[in-house]
């Protein structure tokens, strides 16, 4: 039976990182660092650096794949990048897309700016929240805040003084984070990718854009089935992007809400067709389990409001916060995700101890980006200096350690959903702040700890990129770069030093010029408010150890348990555990019926036309991924050239 996947080259390319290779990533890197910040606060279109799926990097792709690299095939086959080549480019640019928007910089600049500039009277912020605050975390200047909520007098230079020492700070903080989080993948890539198999389904969509047959030729570009699957959201997002220059033509409206349960909670109908199209390439019980499992978490959450079943713990506005039982047996099931992942790798894991204390030599490390003795040593280092960080900014030493396990547990979990599920935007059900604060309470933590507490969600609060996911899909992409792929750490962290650097300067400038608050509404205001109002209501009124969310935690992972026991040991159970844990974030609420959509199309194809249909049928799939992704990018080119702003033709 033929390949579900596209096969690894069996005689891999040589020289994937090459010079032209690293410099054309580079320059793309520092494109969307730029670009990604413009886009979503000047030009306010479509994001395209926003979730796990990066929409600019395969809006690049695209452009360099097909037209770019075509023409330079045509011009001079030499002048033109190899598959090995391409793939280097866009681990760089996926790598990138993780830092410039709400992956760090928009928060970082925005939220260690907040509490002074937000500071009322009536809030309290000042005496709650302004006589603990770091002075070393802030930038020190009222003015310099001023102008970047409100924008530079003319003819006055953009004061870049008071934001240096801050942001070594946090550079330092964040390259500590960026090592952790590739180091743990490194030591996760054999289980991950040799032994368990997972799918990828994200990676498929720029494998398949180099893929070639055993005679070098791409066979994708000349498919019309993708052509076809192309022109849908093309032709769609085109529609709408008109409709903003021109009223009388027709908008087409992808999304619909149905109110149930005597209107306590209602259910969306969104048609993502990027989801469609990632969803299609999941097994049918991983579909199956995202969709059912969200619709029966709608169910709970409205059948409770009829019967006055609630909570009124605050937990914040993240992931499923707003439904505190919910999200406590989301979490719950989350921990026990990871702690399950973890002990079915223990073998493995006792290989890379083996290999890392001992220098096993029968346990070989050579096809990964570092030795396991390297990631081990930046790992306990990373976490060191991690930790040493927030004990610094007030945090007390074991709630440090205690939030980046729960942290690190979160971003490793996500990974894997990502990865394993192809879900291209998904949250956890709670972040880390507001699961310690829940078990211990925010008195345990004191008001120096829930300030410092406050500035976590800079990198571990509205987590839908991280640099954790786009370093395990390199690794995934590493395959087809040659034998040799240990120079492809250094290009990743050059990625990272080129989107840190560029994407923080751009938001700077464009701040001081525009005035913040003129641009994006949520990075600079209710994203930049939301840790303080959080931690402002805390100190106000203190609590204790909520004995509901631990009841509802354990309990939610005793149900993931026996989710995870049904699934190992009944060959007859149909539903796979992974859609449990993400079912009553408001993520999964959006995009429950394209994944329907896609689970139903896929059954109906391999039941009536088999493996060879399903296969025909995927660059259709593929197509309406990529369709949506550069029509967003061209309509964010042609709005940035014509000064329309708003124009969102593509938002999940």
């Amino acid at each position: 039976m033929a390949s579900l996947y596209p096969n690894p080259n069996p005689k891999p390319e040589r020289g994937a990182f090459s010079g032209r290779a690293i410099l054309t990533g580079s320059l793309l890197s520092l494109f969307l660092a730029c670009a990604a910040p413009y886009g979503n606060m000047v030009i306010r279109g479509s994001y395209m650096a926003l979730d796990f799926s990066t929409p600019g990097a395969i809006f690049l792709f695209f452009l360099l794949v097909g037209p770019l690299n075509g023409l330079m095939r045509i011009v001079r086959r030499a002048w033109s990048l190899t598959r090995s080549e391409l793939l280097v480019v866009y681990a760089m640019m996926i790598t990138a897309s993780a830092i410039p928007t709400m992956g760090l910089s928009e928060y970082l600049l925005t939220i260690t700016t907040a509490a002074q500039y937000f500071a009322t009277p009536e809030n309290e912020w000042a005496s709650l929240i302004g006589a603990h605050v770091p002075p070393w975390v802030v930038p020190q200047s009222a003015t310099a805040i001023q102008w970047f909520y409100e924008g530079k007098p003319k003819g006055v230079s953009l004061p870049w003084q008071p934001w240096v020492e801050p942001l070594c700070y946090w550079v330092l903080f964040a390259m500590s984070l960026y090592l952790v989080m590739i180091s743990l993948m490194v030591v996760l890539r054999r289980q991950w990718i040799e032994r368990e198999r997972l799918l990828f389904p994200i990676v498929q969509v720029p494998l398949q854009m180099v893929h070639q047959d055993e005679e070098g030729r791409s066979t994708f570009w000349r498919n019309p089935v993708m052509w076809v699957g192309f022109a849908l959201p093309a032709i769609v997002s085109s529609l709408n992007g008109l409709h903003a220059y021109y009223n009388t033509v027709p908008g087409v409206q992808l999304v619909s809400e149905v109110p149930i349960l005597r209107e306590t909670t209602s259910i969306l109908f969104r048609l993502s067709f990027p989801m469609v199209g990632f969803s299609y390439l999941i097994n049918l019980d991983i579909a199956l389990s995202l969709w059912l499992f969200n619709l029966l978490a709608k169910i709970t959450h409205g059948s409770m409001g009829i019967l006055g079943v609630a909570s009124s713990e605050k937990l914040g506005i993240y992931g499923a916060a707003s439904k505190p039982i919910l999200a406590h047996y989301g979490q719950g099931a989350f921990l026990v995700l990871v702690a399950f992942g973890l002990w079915l790798a223990r073998d493995h894991l006792h290989d890379v101890w083996r290999k890392a204390v001992h220098g096993d030599e029968r346990v070989d490390d050579s096809g990964e980006i570092m030795s396991y003795r390297a990631a081990l040593i930046c790992l306990a280092g990373g976490c060191a200096s991690m930790a040493a960080w927030l004990i610094a900014a007030g945090i007390p030493p074991w709630a440090a350690l205690t939030l980046l396990a729960l942290a690190l547990a979160v971003f490793v979990g996500l990974t894997r959903v990502v990865v394993e599920s192809g879900v291209a935007a998904v949250t956890s059900p709670l972040i880390a702040a507001s699961t310690l604060v829940s078990a211990v309470g925010s008195s345990a933590l004191g008001p120096a700890g829930m300030v410092g507490l406050a500035y976590t969600h800079v990198w571990s609060a509205d987590i839908r990129t991280f640099v954790m996911a786009s370093c395990m899909h390199s690794l995934k992409l590493s395959e087809g770069m040659g034998r040799n792929v240990r120079p492809l750490l250094w290009t990743l962290l050059l990625a990272i030093l080129i989107s840190l650097i560029s994407s923080i300067g751009t938001i700077l400038y464009l701040a001081y010029e525009y005035g913040g608050i003129n641009l994006n509404g949520w990075f600079f205001g209710g994203g930049a408010r939301a840790p303080f109002d959080y931690v402002a209501t805390k100190l106000a009124t203190p609590t204790e150890p909520h004995v509901g969310g631990w009841i509802h935690t354990i309990l939610g992972g005793a149900l993931m348990a026996g989710l995870m026991t049904a699934r190992h040991h009944l060959l007859w159970w149909p539903l796979h555990p992974i859609g449990f844990p993400v079912s009553m974030i408001w993520l999964m609420d959006q995009l429950w019926f394209s994944i329907f959509l896609a689970w139903l199309c896929k059954s109906l194809i391999v039941k009536y036309g088999g493996p060879s249909l399903f296969l025909r049928a995927r660059p259709f799939f593929l197509g309406l991924i990529i369709g949506q992704f550069a029509s967003a990018g061209a309509w964010l080119v042609i709005d940035g050239l014509t000064g329309m702003t708003d124009n969102v033709v593509f938002w999940i």
